[in-house]
């Protein structure tokens, strides 16, 4: 049974925090789905994770192309598993559910501290697994490093 880790960003960007997340995971060998609400904002990180330092080279793609059940990493707005991921990564406020925390092993919830509307979503996801016994996970870099906070 897989965990939730929710990560408070309130000093480093996205695109730098899930650029981290996104090379531990790879290291661990997992296939990884990076879900959003938006497709213009997942084609913004897509540009980023490419412009990423070279020797944290990213192998990824954005979900609609031929190649997507290989991408090691793929960016997408859907529920289905077009690449058999085993971690998902929630950005912007992308819905997960308690099923797939126990089916993966690992989902990533990013949001910003400095809107309230992600704080809110943050919330209400972090109530809705502990709600229904889910691991979580709470992490913050308020200190200028991540620390655990909380968990369930």
């Amino acid at each position: 049974m897989g965990a939730a880790f929710f990560y408070h960003l309130t000093q480093r960007s996205q695109a730098d925090t899930l650029r981290m997340l996104l090379g531990k995971s790879l290291e661990n060998g997992w296939r990884v789905a990076v879900r959003g609400t938006d497709l213009e904002r997942l084609a913004v990180l897509d540009k980023a994770l490419w412009l990423g330092p070279e020797e944290a080279f990213l192998p990824h793609g954005l979900a609609g192309g031929e190649m997507d059940a290989q991408q090691p990493v793929l960016l997408t707005m859907g529920s289905e598993s077009l690449n058999d991921a085993n971690c998902i990564m929630s950005v912007d406020g992308a819905e997960i559910t308690a099923k797939e925390v126990g089916a993966m092993e690992r989902v990533c919830v990013l949001f910003d501290g400095n809107d309230n509307d992600a704080l809110n979503t943050a919330r209400r996801q972090w109530k809705m697994l502990k709600d229904a016994g889910a691991s979580a996970q709470y992490w913050s870099e308020e200190s200028g490093r991540w620390e655990k906070k909380a968990e369930t």
